[in-house]
């Protein structure tokens, strides 16, 4: 509906769409300034840009072959821990919201227990509690470790989405489950959950991309991740800006097209 309404915003009296070429130019107008800036910062501090040994760290070329950077290795990394925290935190939200959906004492107290306590400590915190405290005694390396952390805190918060997703859906719909007998996990699978997925697919993408921009956390247990690869990269080089805007410009083509898909997926979901 949004997508729609902006279309046809953009339609001209003569009934044909019109470029958004006043919205390009104060991008535009943006980037320069930001660059700007950025420029007479650096010029002060009588930093030295060096660019160019910049893609050395990305790619290389060696003996006629494209070897892997440092930083497309802490990448690869990075996006094996989202996989698996997406997974499992999709798992433990939606577990959560039907435990606190449901009849039983013990489940309600057990997913309110679980809410509150992820969500009212420092993720920092739990990282560090999962991987020095239960580490050590339940023998979990340091990658199960972050993915452990990152899957329980986003979990906590997912599982608010589709416990609001769920919620929506009209209870007439409950309802024609039940003449139609089906039983409550037959109701949730294919008629209550196909239809809360249109409605929580938008908020489970920010989930998703708060989870890759939290990832960079994982660091801090020595995770050679994207953002610890950079780290040693500026320990040995000093290229601190040349660096530092790469990785950041690394994620945020992977939040963009995070959000491209989830838009695509929204699109079919809706047609």
């Amino acid at each position: 509906m949004v997508l729609f309404s902006n279309r046809t915003s953009r339609l001209s009296r003569s009934g044909s769409i019109s470029f958004p070429w006043f919205d390009i130019f104060k991008f535009l107008l943006v980037i320069l300034a930001l660059g700007w800036l950025l420029y007479r910062g650096t010029d002060r501090l009588g930093y030295n840009w060096q660019w160019h040994r910049v893609p050395r760290y990305i790619l290389s070329l060696e003996d006629s072959k494209l070897v892997l950077g440092p930083l497309i290795d802490g990448l690869i990394v990075t996006l094996r821990i989202c996989s698996w925290s997406l997974v499992l935190a999709a798992l433990f939200g939606l577990v959560t919201a039907l435990l606190r959906m449901s009849d039983s004492f013990v489940g309600r107290t057990v997913a309110r227990g679980y809410l509150e306590l992820i969500r009212n400590t420092p993720l920092l915190v739990q990282l560090f509690f999962i991987y020095f405290v239960l580490g050590p005694v339940m023998g979990i390396d340091r990658f199960t470790s972050g993915v452990l952390a990152l899957s329980l805190f986003e979990g906590a918060y997912a599982s608010e989405i589709f416990r609001a997703g769920i919620v929506s859906v009209d209870k007439g719909q409950w309802e024609a489950a039940h003449s139609l007998g089906l039983s409550v996990i037959h109701s949730y699978r294919y008629i209550i959950l196909p239809q809360a997925i249109r409605r929580i697919l938008p908020p489970l993408t920010s989930q998703a991309v708060s989870l890759l921009k939290d990832s960079a956390l994982v660091s801090t247990v020595a995770i050679y991740d994207l953002t610890m690869q950079a780290q040693v990269i500026i320990s040995e080089t000093f290229l601190t800006f040349e660096v530092w805007f790469t990785v950041a410009a690394i994620y945020l083509v992977l939040t963009v097209m995070l959000s491209a898909t989830a838009d695509i997926l929204e699109h079919r979901f809706l047609t």
